[in-house]
């Protein structure tokens, strides 16, 4: 709902690693009607705690940040606190940033050069139940739509009767992750990563990494890189 339905301001936090940046919007947002700026964020992780803590209506977030990106602290936002709506605000708006963090759960999509007035339909639309994209955003999805969809590749069953989680966890093996980093991708405790790893291992007759990633390209759960 919005701020006029509700009689109350949305509730926003902003996150951006660019200290200047992050400041100006958050001066920004203070003019405007109907926003209320209730934290900001340096990084994604910083985002996520300040969304477990304060529970704001909308999260205004920036892409590119250290630690932990836009994208991914989206998706765990929205996975954890689905009563936060997230409005992309960044610098960038091609296909490699957009479509990741539409897919993450993002309602709304703008550019840093998006005016007070943008920010704020954005923000009421996304609290109302639609989308907050900018014309150019708008103009870019149905461009992307009305191209015609490359045929997708069967795909491929996971081999040895490996569960969907342990072939999950040979993937991002596969791409060089750490089991602490495999813990943070699949929000599970490292205790458990190394469980699907034993698993797997047994399974499989694998006995370390170098093998899993052999193993990975060899079952074509991994494409080799086309040069």
């Amino acid at each position: 709902m919005t701020a006029e339905e509700t009689g109350r301001p949305a509730r926003v936090v902003v996150a951006d690693d660019q200290t200047v940046v992050r400041e100006g919007i958050v001066m920004l947002l203070g003019l405007l009607p109907g926003i209320e700026v209730v934290g900001a964020a340096g990084d994604g992780e910083e985002a996520v705690a300040l969304v477990a803590e304060l529970a704001p209506d909308v999260v205004l977030m920036d892409l590119r940040m250290p630690r932990c990106d836009g994208v991914e602290a989206t998706r765990r936002i929205r996975a954890d606190h689905p009563g936060t709506q997230v409005v992309v605000l960044t610098t960038y708006a091609d296909d490699e940033s957009l479509f990741p963090a539409l897919k993450a759960g993002a309602r709304g999509y703008l550019t840093k050069d998006a005016g007070g007035d943008e920010i704020v339909r954005a923000v009421e639309s996304v609290l109302s139940g639609n989308a907050g994209l900018s014309p150019s955003v708008q103009r870019r999805l149905l461009e992307r739509l009305s191209q015609p969809e490359p045929p997708s590749a069967e795909p491929v069953a996971p081999p040895d009767g490996l569960t969907a989680r342990e072939t999950e966890v040979l993937l991002l093996i596969a791409e060089g992750l750490s089991n602490q980093e495999i813990a943070r991708k699949l929000h599970v405790s490292t205790a458990t990563v190394k469980t699907h790893i034993n698993n797997l291992f047994a399974k499989t007759g694998l006995k370390d990494r170098a093998q899993a990633v052999r193993y990975a390209y060899g079952k074509g759960l991994v494409r080799p890189p086309v040069n």
